[in-house]
Parts: structure tokens; sequence; C-alpha cells
């Protein structure tokens, strides 16, 4: 009989979000703080056999879908190799990564061949030097490329994440709506959130009422039905559209209710829920020669606490969202 992690409100967890890093080549500017930070030191992060192990533990107790994200994932060396692993192990059905795509547009056909199944690529502009403004970088001709090779690959859906801010790209909704009457890709609004030392505003009034009205004006919605792998996404399909638009609201539409994660970070925390700094250690107990039952009831811990739902209108996140995996 297979096992399952199920918590005190009857919710199944069996999706696990792994950050591999905190670093990342961009410095988006809500998500890092404008003045130096320090990273993680190396040996302060797990290391691939170490997260290995972890997965396995982690789907021996019923999880089934494993996303990694950071800081941007492919900022660590070797992680195409540590794909190819992860894809080996028997009982993982979904293994997706969310990247900022400037990394990685030579490499999608190998990251499918290796056993990536999907897809998620952050693009806050469809403005060239907007995006060189709030990410830092000019590098916006590698992530259409990464998002065309993704889609030329089949790796499907390709999912594009998109964070709203007022006076930052409040004005491209439509343009990026528009993207799916030409292309079969799932823009995803994110409502912003006011998460770690991040130097954006406290709030953004672009939340997902205030869209919704404005992509009415594009065309009729209809509700797509979720699917087994489906996120925390409401998603939409606009009349004559090939794509769909995907919905995320953790402020104004809370979905904790259906919420099927754990997180677990680069330094070996597992966080039972990514707006609260409660976690559960499992560094300490994997380099103190912890054998895989012990872990198990790490996990099985840090379930049991996963509370009913978040309260980030009442209290501020202080770890950096780079170092929590989003």
């Amino acid at each position: 009989m297979k096992q399952t992690l199920t918590d005190r409100y009857d919710r199944t967890i069996d999706y696990l979000r792994i950050s591999v890093t905190d670093r990342c080549n961009l410095r988006c500017s809500y998500c890092v703080p404008p003045t130096p930070f320090a990273h993680m030191k190396h040996t302060d992060i797990l290391s691939y056999e170490e997260l290995i192990r972890l997965v396995r533990v982690g789907v021996s107790l019923g999880i089934r879908k494993v996303r990694l994200t950071g800081g941007e994932p492919f900022a660590r060396k070797g992680l195409i190799d540590f794909i190819r692993e992860l894809a080996d192990l028997e009982g993982l059905e979904d293994l997706a990564v969310t990247t900022n795509g400037t990394l990685i547009a030579d490499e999608i056909q190998t990251l499918k061949d290796a056993g990536l199944t999907r897809i998620n690529i952050s693009l806050d502009s469809l403005k060239p030097e907007r995006f060189a403004k709030i990410t830092g970088k000019d590098l916006f001709t590698e992530v259409k490329r990464t998002i065309r090779g993704a889609l030329d690959a089949g790796l499907a859906p390709v999912k594009i994440n998109t964070v709203l801010l007022d006076g930052v790209n409040g004005d491209e909704v439509e343009d990026f709506a528009r993207l799916t009457f030409d292309h079969p890709v799932q823009i995803r609004f994110i409502e912003y959130m006011p998460i770690g030392k991040g130097s954006g505003p406290e709030h953004s009034d672009l939340q997902a009422p205030a869209i919704t009205r404005r992509l009415e004006a594009l065309g009729p919605l209809t509700r797509v039905l979720r699917s087994a792998y489906d996120g925390p996404a409401v998603r939409f399909k606009i009349e004559g559209a090939q794509g769909e638009i995907g919905l995320i609201s953790p402020m104004t539409n809370h979905f904790c209710a259906t919420c099927n994660r754990l997180r677990l970070t680069a330094d070996g925390h597992l966080r039972p829920c990514l707006l609260s700094d409660t976690k559960v250690d499992l560094m300490e107990a994997l380099r103190s020669g912890a054998d895989n039952e012990a872990l198990a009831s790490l996990f099985r811990h840090a379930v049991a606490i996963k509370g009913k739902q978040h309260d980030l209108s009442g209290h501020t996140v202080n770890d950096m969202m780079s170092s929590i995996g989003g």
C-alpha cells in the first residue's frame, strides 16, 4: 500500500519544491535587497547526493511531484545531471523547473532528454529595456530563445510567470495576455507578495479582480478545468486563444485549503508554507547520521505543523524569496 502524507486539515501533501541554490544571475527588484547581502556558504547547501536521498524519502511517503527552483536553479553547476538522476527515481511522476530562462536557451532538448517534464519561465516584461531595468541584466533575447525552444521541444505546458507591480509593468497585462492568441503558452499572473528584504513595494493594487476585468476586455473568459498536476493557478481561456491565462492570487483569494506542497530550502529546511517562517531542519539530521526513518519522521512533523492558512496580512516573512525558492 502506498504511503501518503496527510495533514490535520485532511490535505494530501504530494508535491515538493526544492531550492537548489540561493544564487541568481539576475537581481530582480522585488526579490533581492538593493544593498549587498551574504549568500549561503557552499558547505551550508545540500549536496546533490543529500538532495537525492531526501527526495527518495519523500517519494516513499507519497511525494509524486518535484519542482526545482532557486535563486536561479541553473546557476548551480551540474543541475542537468541531477535532473537525470531525479527522473530515474521510481514513483516520481512529474519533474518540473522554474527558471529565469537566461542560461539554458541552448540546453532545452538536453533537459527534455534528461527527463524534465515541464518548465516555468519567469518574465516580468515584454519590453527589453524595462526587462533590463527590473532584472539588472540585458538578457531579454535569451529568455525569448528559451521560451521558443521549450515550445519547439514540446515541454508542454510552457508557463510564463509574471509578477505584476503598480507603476512597473502593470501596463503590460494585455500584451502578455495577447501572447496566448498566437502561442500555446500559459501566462500566469502572480499577485505580488511582500516577502523578505527585497526592494519591492509593501502592496500592489494589481490583483486578481482588477486583472480579470482587464482580461475580459480582450474577449469572453472560459474557466479551464483543473488537471492532476495543477498548482494554485485559476485557469482561463480567452475566446479564440491557443494558450491560457492563470491567476495566482495569494493575497486576495487564499488557496491554502487546497495546498499540497512542502518546500525544501537549499540549506536543508522543510517549510510547510511559503508565507511563514516556520521550518524543520533536515540538514542537521542528515549530517548527524540519521537513518531514513528518522528523516521520514521529520517530513511527517513538517506536515503535522502545516497551518490552516497563511497570515501574510498580519506579519512579514523575513527570509528572502531567493533563499526560499518561491
